[in-house]
Formats: structure tokens, C-alpha cells, sequence
């Protein structure tokens, strides 16, 4: 089984940019983008074959995260168990036979950091559900998690250290998760591989000198260790700020 998650950063205009070129050659199983930027309607996409699940943000052109999968689900749930909407649409849950999948996109905690507390707390909130998931089935969580985990993660650690995406508030909620009962599938297989990222800033000649940061991921249940055959990234793909990450499982 092959899953794919990409941050699109808006995904009209990563269509026009090759996207459906790289989703009909990668022919994934489950499909997950995060920052679709739209509303129902404003897009109509083509995917023979493919289940849509979608959550749009209330505020136009923001935020948003999208499910196309072969396998249609048992069930969906849109954001991460709270009562309150979701107005930002930040996740969709898909229940398989054989595990949970969680598509999120994760709260930046802006440059000033004004929304570290608000994003602290959704880590919280995040880790509870997971673990809910977790005691019925295993969970595969993915998405843009905003958040470079350790300094093999980012280009320039030194520099970078406690700038948002690499506070050691954010850092610890990922260790506390990973502590709990589950593996970044990617750093499991790959333990010291390095300058392997997924999103690069706009900022002129960053991404061709690959001074990136690894913040997108596949975080699977412990138990699912076993099945994990390839993680990684296509870092040759263009479309958006950040490439798309994969996952294989022997599942």
C-alpha cells in the first residue's frame, strides 16, 4: 500500500503547476493534501478511481485539508474530536478495516510566536485523539505538521533555534507523541540520513541550495512497525513550497 501527503499550498494553483501529472503517476492508494485554499465548488477535480473527502476552512482562500483514497472508508470524521466546528479545516479522519488515518494540518505558531500557546494546545488536543484512535485500531498520522523534530531535520539548527517550527515547546510535544506509542516511519528507516527535507521558503536559490526543513510526516502506531517498507520525499517535485512525502506498507 502506498500513501502520499503534500502540502499544496493551494491547490488550484499547484494543478497548474503539474499536480495531477505527479498524483495519476504516483497512482497512491490514499492521497492527502494540506492548504487546499478554497471552498466547495471552486474546483472540480478528475480522480477516476478515487473516493473525495474534503474539509474546507470557513475563511475563503485558507487553510484546508483533502482525502482521495481507492478504498472507500468506513467511516469519516472531520476535525480531531472536539464539539466545537472546526472552522479551519485542519483534519479529516478515515477509518479503514485495518487502521485509523489522520490527515492534519497543523497550526503554525506565526513568526512572533503570538499563536505558539494556541498551538501548544492543539498539540494537546492532537495527542489525546490519537491515542483514542490508537486503543481501537492503529493510526497512520500525516500531513504538514509544522515542526522540524531534531537538528537533522533543518538546514540551520543554530540559527533556527526557538523560531516557530523549532521551539523546544513544539519539538517536546513531538517527542512526547513519539514516546507514546508511535514512530516517524521516515527517521525509523533512516536514522541518520540528513539534508532530507520537504519544504523550502521562497526566498531566492533556497530550495536549489537545499536549505530546507523536514516538517511533513507519516507517523504510524508502533505495532505497524513491522509493515513499514519505504518513507520519503519527492524532492524533485515542484508545485509547491513543500514536496510531496511517502509511505509504503506491507499491509
Amino acid at each position: 500500500m502506498k500513501l502520499v501527503s503534500w502540502n499544496v499550498n493551494g491547490i488550484r494553483a499547484c494543478v497548474k503547476k503539474g499536480f495531477l501529472d505527479f498524483f495519476h503517476e504516483t497512482d497512491a492508494d490514499i492521497f492527502c493534501i494540506q492548504e487546499s485554499k478554497l471552498q466547495e465548488g471552486q474546483i472540480s477535480l478528475e480522480l477516476e478511481s478515487y473516493h473525495q473527502y474534503w474539509n474546507y476552512a470557513e475563511r475563503k482562500g485558507y487553510s484546508g485539508t483533502a482525502v482521495f483514497t481507492k478504498e472507500k472508508p468506513l467511516s469519516i470524521s472531520y476535525g480531531i474530536g472536539e464539539e466545537e466546528s472546526e472552522p479551519e479545516g485542519r483534519s479529516i479522519t478515515l477509518e479503514f478495516e485495518k487502521f485509523f488515518l489522520l490527515n492534519v494540518y497543523t497550526p503554525n505558531s506565526k513568526r512572533d510566536l503570538t499563536r505558539l500557546a494556541d498551538r501548544l494546545n492543539w498539540e494537546e488536543r492532537v495527542r489525546s485523539y490519537i491515542k483514542e484512535l490508537d486503543a481501537v485500531k492503529p493510526v497512520i498520522y500525516c500531513g504538514d505538521l509544522n515542526v522540524a523534530h531534531n537538528e537533522i531535520d533543518l538546514r540551520n539548527p543554530k540559527s533556527n533555534d526557538g523560531n516557530s517550527g523549532f521551539t523546544q515547546q513544539e519539538r517536546d510535544k513531538m517527542t512526547l507523541l513519539l514516546e507514546e506509542g508511535f514512530i516517524d516511519s521516515f527517521r525509523h528507516l533512516y536514522p541518520e540520513r540528513d539534508q532530507s527535507y520537504t519544504w523550502w521558503s521562497y526566498m531566492s536559490k533556497v530550495r536549489e541550495r537545499n536549505i530546507g526543513w523536514r516538517i511533513d510526516y507519516f507517523i504510524v502506531s508502533e505495532r505497524l512497525k513491522g509493515t513499514l517498507t519505504d518513507a520519503g520525499m519527492h524532492t524533485d517535485t515542484l508545485g509547491s513550497d513543500h514536496c510531496p512525502v511517502f509511505l509504503d506498507l506491507d499491509i
